[in-house]
Order: structure tokens, then C-alpha cells, then sequence
């Protein structure tokens, strides 16, 4: 009796280590968090047939998209570097609304889908405010879940707005990402 025991005991030893393991290899690192920074490249609103934002609602005229009640939809590039021929590592997806009567911010709704290098399948959810602000303001959303390597992903992802033309935005984008 008291072998079984002993060897029952060596069992669940192993498999705890094994799970332990397992969990150690699944995080990004010992801490479970990562940093990563990627840009957002977009074609402003109204910026022809090549937008990569566009009102899906534009209840409010607004040179922003942020008019009460407009609704704008994008799909923007996201590239490793500010330069717009930096490689393309994937898409920001999603959809604001203008949802302050002042007009100055709006909430966003997007995914992060990498369609290249090590994240290549994944995707990160994320939402919150965009504020109407001066080129260099740095702002907050929330990073909600994720996709593939970025599973039970939560935290925050803060955006700078760095390069601005006539017809083009680029942001900053540095995402901090820890895992449940």
C-alpha cells in the first residue's frame, strides 16, 4: 500500500511539473509581459478612393470624423517602421464613433491582425477614446483579449500620433500586453 501511494504521489509531482512547464514556455516571457511598438499608417478621412478611413454614418459634418453621431470604419496598414514603405507586419481593423458632443473624441472598436513575422494569425482586441488632439498627444485604450499568441491577452496600448500630410496619418503604437 504504502508503494502505491509513493508512486501516486511521484505522478502528480510530475504532473504538476509538466503543467508548470508548460505554462512557463506558453508566456512570452518569465513575467508574463511583453512590449511591443509597430505603426499605424492610414489615409485620412476623405482622402479619395484610396481612404483607408471612411464614414460609414456622417450624421455631423466633421473634418476629424469625431462629429456626434458620425460613424467612421478603417482598415490601415501596420508597418514595423514610421516610413510608409516599412514592411507590412498587418491590418488595424475597426470602426469609431463620434460620441462626445463637444466633437472632440470619439470611441474606437478595432483589431490588431499581424499577418506577418512572429505574430502572423493572432490578433489583439482592443477599444476606447480617441481624442481630436495635437499631432504628438499621447493616448490610452484598452487591449480587451487577443488571438492565437496573444490568448487571454489584457492591458493597454498607448498610440502617439508622430507623421501627418495633407492625405496621410501615421501613429505610434505601443502595445503592453500581460497574460491571464
Amino acid at each position: 500500500m504504502k508503494m502505491a501511494s509513493s508512486a501516486s504521489s511521484s505522478s502528480v509531482l510530475l504532473l504538476l511539473f509538466a503543467l508548470f512547464a508548460a505554462a512557463a514556455i506558453a508566456s512570452p516571457n518569465s513575467n508574463g509581459y511583453m512590449h511591443l511598438r509597430f505603426y499605424n499608417h492610414e489615409r485620412i478621412l476623405g482622402s479619395g478612393p484610396y481612404a483607408t478611413v471612411v464614414y460609414a454614418v456622417e450624421r455631423t459634418s466633421s473634418s476629424s470624423g469625431a462629429g456626434f453621431g458620425n460613424i467612421i470604419v478603417y482598415d490601415n496598414l501596420l508597418r514595423t517602421g514610421v516610413q510608409p514603405d516599412s514592411p507590412i507586419i498587418g491590418r488595424n481593423q475597426g470602426m469609431g464613433v463620434g460620441s462626445s458632443l463637444a466633437e472632440n473624441s470619439g470611441l474606437t472598436n478595432f483589431q490588431l491582425v499581424f499577418t506577418a513575422g512572429e505574430y502572423n494569425g493572432s490578433s489583439l482586441a482592443l477599444q476606447g477614446l480617441f481624442p481630436v488632439a495635437p499631432l504628438g498627444t499621447v493616448f490610452e485604450r484598452a487591449i480587451t483579449g487577443g488571438t492565437g499568441k496573444f490568448r487571454l491577452a489584457r492591458g493597454y496600448l498607448l498610440t502617439t500620433e508622430v507623421h501627418s500630410t495633407n492625405t496621410t496619418l501615421t501613429g505610434q503604437l505601443d502595445a503592453y500586453i500581460t497574460f491571464r
